[in-house]
């Protein structure tokens, strides 16, 4: 078993130097504390730093604030250039950017797969790939989703197809990350270890798995996107009714602590590495200004939506910190609490909903089909995931920026040039010339996201100004996935009893919470394989 430990820095009184403030990396846990034994992560969708800054300052967080009490609170953490809920999550459990993750969205292509349907691999290359909540086999045929755990199974027409050596086999999402996780490098490397997790897609969360399969001994299989029974309409349609849901991943945490499995129907031991992730805080964020959703100004003033979520999640890790304590396993336990992403924008005044002008522009000039046939946006229901839909058409995914796989990817020039002629704010227009808008394609995409020739990555990602969605929803006035700063700047605070109150301005990146959850386990974060590619660093400020 290989193991990695840190040099440790000990004066007379058996404390390991510690700073009170700054962006030094002293030391700051107490060599006399009981090693850590368990890491729990809590991901809450839409926690900002200043969420969590503005709920102390206003002592209306007492469960976070205590967990700052005791840990060190990064203020200046960001994701890894894109901030949907794949790369976000993949970023805290695998070390790793979507360069070397393969994960840039739920929602994505690969010229290297062939359709589900395409069980001889004897087709055109190049799948539409979706893994959410679709993936489950409730939604074959575009069914409804009218199970909690999505019926039990994988959507066989969810699943993409791949030759391996020279067999058509199937992509299952575990299979489709091109890196181990966390969970995987704990199992290996620490006997008797156990791994679980609980998130929001009962099945497309499968690659939490990792390349083997297994990684996971204890994957809920929660669907938000199902029918609640009581209600006729999904967990997502309110933040209070997304309450529900996020009240079963605390019940599942409970459970384990409590030495049994996550549903609490047998004994298992206490997970070694476990969380879960929120949803309420995203629901109520991207709710429509006008029905009380979002902030009420430019410095993160919630509204009412958001500062009940914040209250709901405050209350949660309460009952998580007291649960731990009951059962004596606070001070062998690292708590990190952070978020797979932000949301944009938090600045109502900022918002700009002139509807899908990129996708527009990129059919009407001949990128993509005119009409829109290209990909899963010509399936034969309308649902994604049902079967049908079209091969080695390239695509386009869009939120609050613009990832764009082209159907011929000789056209890379010609569409970028198309897209710098199209810059402003007034159709055809993107609304890509202001401050902190990019059109990344070429030798710099490839730098910071891989090489597009290997087909994962896309042709060319297009950031706007932060506060355009590229939308006309009336629902909702946020999202997230691009590198806007409310995107992507979220909180990160790493906390045990043990630990020094600290507040840590350096700069860091989400893929350093991989490599520091493995170094307190003494387990060398090489062992990860995007940490090693991308030389992630272990968080600063930290000892074990």
């Amino acid at each position: 078993m290989k193991r990695y430990l840190l040099p440790l820095t000990i004066v007379a009184t058996g404390v390991l130097s510690a700073c009170g403030g700054g962006s030094g990396d002293s030391s700051v846990l107490l060599s006399s504390a009981p090693a850590v034994a368990h890491v729990l992560l809590i991901s809450v969708d839409g926690l900002h730093e200043q969420d969590v800054a503005h709920c102390i300052a206003a002592k209306i967080c007492p469960s976070i604030a205590a967990l700052a009490q005791t840990g060190v609170n990064y203020t200046n953490a960001s994701t890894p250039g894109l901030s949907d809920s794949f790369p976000g999550l993949a970023a805290l459990v695998t070390g790793g950017s979507p360069k070397t993750t393969g994960l840039f969205y739920d929602v994505s292509y690969d010229r290297t797969l062939y359709a589900p349907s395409d069980t001889a691999c004897a087709g055109v290359q190049g799948w539409n790939v979706v893994f959410d909540e679709t993936v489950g086999i409730d939604s074959v045929n575009g069914g409804a989703r009218i199970h909690l755990d999505g019926g039990g199974t994988f959507n066989p027409q969810a699943i993409p197809h791949a030759k391996v050596n020279g067999n058509c086999m199937p992509v299952f999402p575990h299979d489709y990350i091109q890196t181990n996780t966390v969970f995987e490098v704990v199992k290996a490397n620490l006997a008797g270890a156990r791994t679980a997790w609980a998130d929001k897609h009962a099945w497309g969360y499968d690659w939490l798995n990792g390349p083997s399969g297994k990684g996971v001994d204890d994957l809920a299989r929660t669907e938000i996107n199902s029918v609640d029974a009581a209600t006729g309409t999904e967990y997502t349609d309110k933040f209070a009714h997304t309450e529900k849901f996020d009240d079963m991943h605390v019940q599942a945490i409970l459970n384990q602590i409590d030495g049994m499995n996550s549903t609490g129907t047998s004994a298992a031991a206490v997970p070694t590495v476990f969380g879960t992730n929120f949803q309420t805080l995203s629901v109520a964020q991207k709710a429509t200004n006008a029905s009380g959703g979002g902030y009420t100004d430019a410095t993160f003033t919630p509204g009412v939506q958001v500062s009940a979520s914040i209250a709901y999640v405050d209350t949660a890790i309460g009952k998580v910190i007291a649960e731990l304590s009951a059962k004596n396993l606070l001070t062998s336990t690292l708590f990190v609490l952070t978020a797979k992403h932000g949301q944009s924008p938090a600045d109502h005044s900022t918002l700009v909903k002139n509807g899908d002008t990129l996708t527009a522009l990129v059919q009407s000039s001949g990128y993509l089909d005119a009409a829109g046939n290209w990909g899963q946006n010509a399936t034969a229901t309308g649902s994604l995931n049902d079967g049908t839909g079209l091969s080695g058409t390239g695509i386009i995914q869009t939120d609050d920026l613009g990832l764009i796989w082209l159907k011929d990817q000789r056209q890379v020039a010609a569409a970028v040039a198309t897209l710098n002629a199209n810059l402003g704010c007034t159709a055809p227009g993107i609304c890509a010339n202001g401050a902190g808008a990019s059109i990344l394609s070429g030798a710099a995409l490839t730098a910071k996201f891989g090489d597009p020739a290997s087909g994962r990555t896309p042709d060319i990602i297009v950031q706007p100004n932060p506060g355009v969605i590229y939308t006309s929803s009336k629902s909702k006035d946020a999202e997230h996935g691009g590198n806007a700063p409310d995107d992507s700047h979220v909180a990160l605070i790493v906390s045990k009893p043990s630990i020094i109150a600290q507040t840590n301005t350096a700069m860091v990146m989400t893929t350093q919470v991989a490599p520091t959850i493995l170094t307190s386990l003494k387990l060398d974060p090489n062992l990860l394989n995007s940490v090693k590619l991308e030389g992630t660093s272990v968080l600063p400020g930290l000892s074990f």
